[in-house]
């Protein structure tokens, strides 16, 4: 657990402290790398930066409860992420004007097992991927997505109704593959 005991020992500079913090956070921020790197190395390599990040900004971070700390981490690991995918890729998988054209459906995923969910979003395009995991996992808007991404949001809709139109698709296909089955 995490307290503002430990919080002020890391801000002294403490190296105990600094590592309990690390692992309290590592395997959870570690899984949040993951579903947008498809790369473990690329993963580790963000956490690693992404805590060099949290630890060199602690200092600025007021401690609260174990939440807001929680959620300060996960938003820098994210916007790390995000750079990251940034240097890499160009997300404008779609012009501007077919982004406009595109109609937004916003379809539900049904009950799945959590690692099939995974991978499947993991196989996504790097586009799609990203925005559904902002909107759908992280709970950002589409105006906050296409600002964090230099996208239009008519561009991050797109990517989403894409990303989850896929999703669909390989849903509709197992269920298909279940009922053959059953036969």
């Amino acid at each position: 657990m995490v307290t503002v005991q430990l919080i002020d020992d890391c801000k002294k500079g403490k190296s105990k402290s600094l590592k309990k913090l690390y692992e309290a956070y590592a395997e959870t921020m570690f899984k949040i790398c993951l579903r947008y790197l498809k790369n473990t190395e690329d993963a580790e390599d963000i956490l690693s930066q992404g805590f060099t990040k949290v630890l060199s900004n602690l200092s600025l971070f007021e401690y609260r409860d174990e939440k807001a700390l929680r959620a300060w981490i996960k938003k820098i690991i994210v916007f790390e992420c995000l750079m990251y995918l940034r240097k890499q890729h160009n997300f404008l998988m779609v012009s501007d004007e077919e982004a406009e054209t595109i109609i937004y459906q916003d379809h539900h995923l049904s009950s799945l097992d959590n690692q099939y969910i995974f991978d499947e979003i993991a196989a996504l395009p790097i586009g799609y991927r990203t925005v559904f995991n902002l909107y759908c996992i992280e709970g950002y808007k589409h105006f906050e997505i296409a600002e964090m991404l230099g996208i239009k949001e008519a561009t991050s809709r797109s990517q989403l109704n894409k990303a989850k139109n896929i999703l669909k698709d390989k849903l509709t296909k197992i269920q298909e593959k279940d009922e053959r089955r059953r036969i």
